[in-house]
């Protein structure tokens, strides 16, 4: 058995196997350069959640199987049934100690170690099936894998008092090369047997235990850690306190004025009965009031009232409304993950401490579901009260697009999009260079900084059925990114179409063939707008949202455009064989080339000598109409100091009529003129409008 080493280096990533001892052996001892501690130094001084680089320069180690290299990236030679469990973050070294420990008493781990952060422990357990073999096709042990991953957590998570990290199984699945010299190892572990799963498993969740806490403040202030709790009770039992002064004023009680006493004595009781520790009231209402030279009568007086009062923490000074928002915030952070997707414009939740990996839109169901679930644990929340939660600003925005761009990893200087482009056999010379200026033109406009203008650009893959011209459409958008794009789009409900440039990334206009000509113009207008101006429905107010959607197309047929001033608005390729949908593509990699790109001044717009290039090219591609192949028929254009005739379209028209005893409507005259126009036919205007220089073919 061999695990896989990826290591990236000189913008190039090298693969590499090697045996359990060897990469133990690395493990256990780290080279003189001390990667692995120079990444823990620099992460002690890391912001959470922010990239750190020295991450980088530790390779990946892949435990689920053993790769070899391809031309299109890596392919999978042979599943090793090994699955890795992350536990942490950990506080330090005594919880590293106790995880390790705790995992190493159960017969099937067989491997636990240190992660390269130092914060968290790693586990690694074997599966087989009942007859002790693996899945060797690649679909079969993707299955497998994710059933093995789910069944480890059921297995470790009760054994363990930390938390074991939910992460999406895949064979793909890595952590960086660790050091830790008490590495514990059991090659002759008890492996898990499971039996071949039929199908991937379904996200169900296992319920978190909820566990009874002891810290009377944290029952106060759920949510909240010691500190800002009793900076919270008491700053509510200083309001209660000046409130009853207040109230007793009012209702005939003698002023008390000056008497400090009398108020310091109130707050005495509101914080005993809140459950603030008798030091936390001595330091505070000392620090409140500027009474440090007062601190022994102070500390006197707070004794005695602590110890003449009876119910600790059963009467909080925080109001009911205040209450049971805080216990809300708190059980909505500790059971659920939620985020407003700006790209779809909902609500997604996911559970925490549950096999969901993926985001999952907001409905009734689970309104009820999140109700009752708060209600078991003895919160009164109600559906209305968790959809007044969800649909406020208490939830983060999330836009996926953005998301995507601005954690891609460092370019690795090899040029993905131009290769991905080659896949696509054709015999444009042009279609490389203009499929790159595309792609870059689509990422700028998911980045939103160019509000002027639109990809107004759209590739078209012209070529017979069975060449893979949708699925290669398909392969542009990342799988986690699918949902934002579409190949069903209806020009006939124009606000729907409208809509499809804010909700969706990427759109295929499948079949463009079945495009009528009102509908091309239609979409010539959509191409080029750069914002939407959209009521919603059920909505009042009209608003500017903003245009994400570029636009890609396929057909059948060749002769396709409509548009008698001629098409720049589309890079129109005949595919002449088989597109090649087979080659892995690395999306990180191909989409961190555009962003390179575009930080470094790239053009991402079309130029006029590359529209021009288009024009040329779409020829071939447009429909010639009845005048103009009967205008060819009767007329061609007069050469430079050639005798000819200088006639309107309108004249033109007449006389093809009355040569053709064809029946034209004389409605075409603007659009004819467009033609003769587009044909570069000489022209000059007269007082009688435009008219051309052409000669009668006899």
């Amino acid at each position: 058995m061999k695990i896989t080493q990826l290591r990236d280096k000189d913008k190039t990533t090298a693969l590499t196997t090697m045996d359990m001892e060897t990469w133990i052996g690395k493990t256990r001892t780290e080279t003189k350069t001390q990667p692995v501690s120079a990444f823990r130094e620099v992460l002690r001084y890391s912001l959470p959640d922010s990239r750190c680089y020295e991450a980088d320069k530790l390779p990946k180690i892949l435990p689920a199987a053993e790769f070899r290299r391809t031309e299109g990236g890596k392919q999978m030679k042979s599943y090793n049934g090994i699955v890795e469990l992350t536990v942490g973050p950990l506080s330090g070294g005594p919880e590293i100690t106790l995880v390790k420990q705790l995992a190493w008493e159960q017969p099937q781990t067989h491997c636990v170690f240190t992660g390269s952060s130092g914060r968290t422990v790693k586990i690694w357990a074997k599966f087989t099936r009942p007859d002790n073999s693996l899945p060797q096709k690649r679909e079969e042990a993707e299955i497998f894998h994710a059933h093995a991953y789910r069944l480890a957590v059921k297995c470790y998570q009760p054994q363990i008092p930390f938390s074991i990290l939910p992460k999406e199984p895949s064979l793909e699945q890595y952590s960086r090369l660790s050091y830790d010299p008490e590495l514990m190892y059991r090659p002759d572990s008890v492996p898990f047997y499971l039996s071949q799963p039929s199908g991937m498993p379904e996200e169900l969740t296992y319920r978190e235990a909820v566990r009874s806490e002891k810290s009377p403040l944290t029952r106060a202030v759920p949510g909240y850690d010691t500190e800002r709790a009793v900076f919270m009770l008491f700053e509510a039992a200083l309001r209660k306190t000046h409130e009853e002064i207040y109230e007793a004023e009012n209702e005939g009680a003698p002023e008390r004025g000056e008497d400090f006493q009398a108020m310091a004595t109130q707050l005495a009781v509101n914080c005993f009965h809140s459950g603030i520790p008798e030091e936390e009231t001595v330091k505070r209402t000392i620090f409140h009031y500027y009474l440090r030279r007062q601190e022994v009568l102070i500390r006197q007086l707070v004794k005695n009232v602590y110890e003449e009062q009876k119910g600790f923490g059963k009467k909080s000074s925080l109001g009911k409304e205040q209450y049971l928002s805080l216990q809300t915030e708190e059980f909505m952070n500790r059971r659920y993950e939620f985020r407003y997707n700006t790209q779809v414009g909902e609500v997604e939740y996911r559970e925490r401490n549950s096999f969901h990996f993926y985001f999952n839109p907001i409905n009734k169901r689970v309104l009820n579901s999140i109700s009752l679930d708060a209600q078991a644990e003895g919160i009164p929340l109600w559906d209305r009260d968790i959809s007044r939660y969800i649909y406020s600003n208490r939830i983060p925005v999330f836009n996926p697009l953005e998301d995507f761009l601005y954690h891609l990893p460092v370019w690795d200087g090899k040029d993905r999009i131009r290769g991905l482009a080659q896949t696509v056999p054709c015999e444009n010379k042009h279609w490389v260079d203009l499929f790159h200026r595309w792609f870059l033109n689509m990422v700028m406009h998911w980045r939103g900084t160019d509000k002027k203008y639109a990809n107004n650009v759209s590739p078209l893959l012209v070529g017979p059925q069975g060449c893979r011209k949708s699925t290669f459409c398909r392969s542009l958008i990342p799988p986690a990114m699918r949902a934002y794009y579409t190949d069903s789009i209806d020009f006939s409900r124009k606000t729907d179409a409208e809509l499809y440039l804010n909700r969706f990334a990427l759109i295929n206009i499948d079949e463009f063939d079945q495009i009528s000509a009102t509908q091309q113009g239609y979409l010539k207008h959509i191409l080029q707008k750069p914002i939407v101006n959209m009521r919603k429905p059920y909505g009042n107010a009209v608003l500017e949202m903003r245009r994400y959607a570029s636009f890609i197309a396929t057909s059948n047929q060749k002769d396709l455009l409509t548009d008698p001033t001629g098409s720049r608005r589309f890079i129109c390729i005949e595919v002449t064989g088989t597109i090649d949908t087979n080659k892995a593509i690395d999306y990180e990699q191909l989409y961190a080339q555009a962003m390179y790109e575009l930080d470094h001044g790239e053009r991402y717009w079309f130029d006029q000598s590359e529209e021009q290039i288009m024009t040329r090219s779409n020829r071939e591609f447009e429909q010639v109409s009845l005048e103009e192949q009967l205008f060819y028929r009767y007329f061609r254009p007069a050469k430079e100091k050639e005798d000819g005739e200088w006639l309107s379209p309108a004249e033109i028209l007449e006389d093809i009529k009355k040569s053709s005893a064809i029946p034209l409507s004389n409605k075409r005259v603007s659009v004819f003129g467009r033609v003769l126009r587009k044909h570069e036919i000489p022209s000059k205007r007269v007082h009688r409008g435009t008219v051309y220089h052409v000669v009668r073919v006899l």
